[in-house]
């Protein structure tokens, strides 16, 4: 009896161990970035979370990546374990730290950048600041600057009651440093300002039962769908992956699917 106690104490440590080994803290900008890096093989994949999220928002899917190809994931500053400072950030200076990130960790070579949500907005500035950092790009559920199009295009005095109500609600729940890069809704790079990669979008097109805004509409959800269709196929490689199985976070519901999709464009990636 005594002899399996051990012998589970000592499987427990080594795990508890090897977990917690993997994750580590990096200067970047005089801040400290929490990240982790595991996996190898011919592709590093970078992993850039959303909103206010931190690294554990790739927790579904991170250790299957890590299988195939290396794989960082990180909290931005004022996220997750990283240093907890507030300020207002662009996509920009966002997409600099990123940069920084990688040159901290030694990482040379081009990049396949995954992005969730917000984190689109800094993929999207990374790949036409930095061409020659990223030699592909997948975007899941992907914020865009014309989601109050959208909006609009359905019921404008509707939409206009709706968007100030969201600003008002984000602003109750703190200032996040995106919230006014978030909301200015300023022209993001597209194809050509990215240049010729291999390039997937995933996007839900899943109708909500009770939708609480236009956005969440059977037309807001088809608009959705087509907004992203038509900016992933405007690349040469552009591919668009439509699902009516997830909401926002297909990560967390279709895990299987989105590390299949990876892998594909592991596939289609020089």
């Amino acid at each position: 009896m005594k002899l399996i106690i051990k012998t589970i104490l000592f499987w427990v440590l080594i795990t508890s161990t090897a977990v917690f080994a993997e994750l580590a803290k990096v200067k970047v900008n005089g801040f400290d970035i929490e990240y982790e890096m595991a996996g190898s093989g011919k592709h590093t994949i970078l992993l850039e979370a959303g909103g206010s999220a931190g690294l554990s928002d790739w927790d579904p899917i991170y250790n299957s990546l890590t299988k195939y190809a290396k794989v960082i994931r990180y909290s931005r500053i004022g996220n997750g374990g990283s240093a907890q400072i507030k300020k207002n950030y662009s996509s920009e200076q966002y997409a600099t730290e990123a940069l920084l990130l990688l040159k901290a960790l030694k990482i040379d070579e081009p990049v396949v950048y995954v992005a969730h949500s917000y984190g689109a907005y800094i993929a999207r500035v990374f790949a036409a600041s930095y061409p020659d950092n990223i030699k592909a790009l997948m975007l899941i559920e992907p914020a865009s600057e014309h989601d109050v199009d959208i909006m609009r295009k359905i019921d404008l005095p509707c939409a206009e009651k709706e968007i100030a109500a969201i600003k008002r609600d984000d602003m109750k729940n703190g200032m996040s440093n995106q919230y006014l890069d978030f909301w200015s809704k300023r022209p993001l790079p597209d194809y050509p300002q990215i240049a010729d990669i291999p390039v997937t979008v995933i996007a839900s097109v899943k109708k909500y039962e009770n939708p609480s805004v236009l956005f969440f509409t059977e037309k807001g959800r088809e608009m959705w769908g087509e907004l992203h269709s038509n900016w992933a196929n405007a690349f040469p490689q552009g591919e668009i992956v439509l699902t009516r199985k997830s909401y926002h976070y297909p990560q967390n519901d279709e895990p299987e699917m989105v590390v299949k999709q990876v892998l594909k464009l592991l596939s289609r990636t020089q």
